[in-house]
């Protein structure tokens, strides 16, 4: 269990750091990606956009 909270939060930042390249495909817009200001910073948490790639990613490994 652990291992997959580690790879959720590695998922998480990674997908944080690629945002302007997925708003332009359409990926950081969707419900369940939440943007909140917190002591004058904006955080982005993609929980959304998470689940989705990391499907993706499963059914192409299954196919593999």
């Amino acid at each position: 269990m652990i291992r997959w909270l580690i790879v959720t939060l590695l998922a998480l930042i990674l997908i944080s750091g690629l945002r302007p390249w997925l708003k332009k495909m359409g990926l950081g817009n969707l419900p369940g990606d939440f943007r909140f200001k917190l002591f004058g910073r904006e955080f982005f948490l993609p929980i959304t956009t998470t689940v989705l790639i990391s499907v993706l990613a499963s059914l192409i490994a299954k196919w593999l």
